[in-house]
C-alpha cells in the first residue's frame, strides 16, 4: 500500500510540475475600433463675402461657394456644414479642426501652401481697385498720397504688398474686418480707394454703378481654390474628383450663371 501511495503522490507532483511550466495564453489583443464614418464636413468661410458666400434677408448662408460646397458634398455622401470665422485667422481655425474646409474665395499662393492643401484651381480672379464714381483717381498712379483699403487677411493686402512702390506711394493703407466695411467708407470718404477681389468688386459695383468705379489696372490675377488640412489627403482627393465631375457635367456651370450670369468656373 505504501509503495502505491508513493507512486501515486509522485504522478500527482508530476501532474502539478507539467501544469506550473505551461503558461496562461495571453489574451489577443482587441481589434482596433473602425473609424466612424465622416457624415459632414464643416466648412469655414467668411459670411460677408458676396457673391461667394454671404447672408441674405432671412440671415441664412448663400452665394457662389455655398453653392458648390452643398454639390461637392452631395456627391461625396456627406453633408455640408457652414461656419462663420474670423477670416484672417483661418489657418488657425483649419489646423485647430474647428473647420475640415475653407471655401470661400480662397488665393491660392505659395505662402499658403506650405500650411495648406489645396485643391485644383476653380476659379480665376483679380485683385481689383474700386473708387467713387466721381474720383480723379484713374491708375495705380493716382493712389499716390492717397488712404488706401483692403480686407484684412485678404490676398488684396499680399497683393497691394508686392507692388513695392505703389504700396509705399499712399498716404496710409487701412484694413477691414470685411470688405463691406471697406466699401462703406470709400463711399463716405474716409478712403480714396479700396482694392478687392473682382467678384466681390464689380458684384457692389454693378449694385451702385452711380456710386463705384473699377480702373483698368489692377494688382494681378490669381486663383480660387479650396483648402484642406495637408495631412487630410483623403478629403482632397475626394473634393477634387467632385469638382471635376462637376465641371465636366455643366453642374459648375449652371451654378456660376446663377450667380455671375455666365460660366466663370476654371
Amino acid at each position: 500500500m505504501k509503495k502505491i501511495a508513493a507512486v501515486a503522490l509522485l504522478a500527482l507532483g508530476a501532474a502539478l510540475v507539467g501544469c506550473s511550466k505551461n503558461e496562461t495564453p495571453a489574451p489577443s489583443a482587441a481589434p482596433a475600433p473602425t473609424p466612424a464614418a465622416v457624415t459632414k464636413i464643416v466648412v469655414g468661410l467668411d459670411d460677408n463675402f458676396p457673391p461667394m458666400g454671404f447672408r441674405d434677408e432671412k440671415n441664412e448662408i448663400v452665394g457662389f461657394d455655398i453653392d458648390m460646397a452643398r454639390e461637392a458634398a452631395k456627391r461625396m455622401g456627406v453633408e455640408a456644414e457652414f461656419k462663420p470665422i474670423d477670416w484672417s485667422a483661418k489657418e488657425a481655425e483649419l489646423s485647430g479642426k474647428r473647420v475640415d474646409a475653407l471655401w470661400n474665395g480662397l488665393t491660392i499662393t505659395d505662402e499658403r501652401k506650405e500650411k495648406i492643401g489645396f485643391t485644383a484651381p476653380y476659379m480665376e480672379n483679380h485683385q481689383i481697385i474700386v473708387v467713387a464714381a466721381k474720383s480723379a483717381i484713374n491708375n495705380k498712379a493716382d493712389m499716390s498720397g492717397k488712404v488706401v483699403g483692403a480686407q484684412e487677411g485678404s490676398s488684396a493686402v499680399d497683393a497691394v504688398k508686392k507692388d513695392d512702390a505703389v504700396f509705399k506711394s499712399f498716404k496710409e493703407f487701412k484694413t477691414f474686418g470685411d470688405n463691406v466695411t471697406a466699401l462703406m467708407d470709400l463711399s463716405a470718404g474716409r478712403l480714396e480707394a479700396v482694392v478687392v477681389d473682382e467678384v466681390v468688386g464689380r458684384y457692389y459695383v454693378a449694385k451702385k454703378p452711380d456710386e463705384y468705379r473699377v480702373l483698368d489696372e489692377n494688382f494681378g490675377t490669381e486663383d480660387y481654390g479650396v483648402g484642406v488640412r495637408k495631412d487630410d489627403t483623403a478629403l482632397l482627393e475626394k473634393l477634387n474628383k467632385a469638382m471635376t465631375d462637376m465641371k465636366a457635367d455643366g453642374t459648375a456651370a449652371k451654378i456660376a450663371t446663377k450667380w455671375f450670369g455666365k460660366d466663370i468656373v476654371k
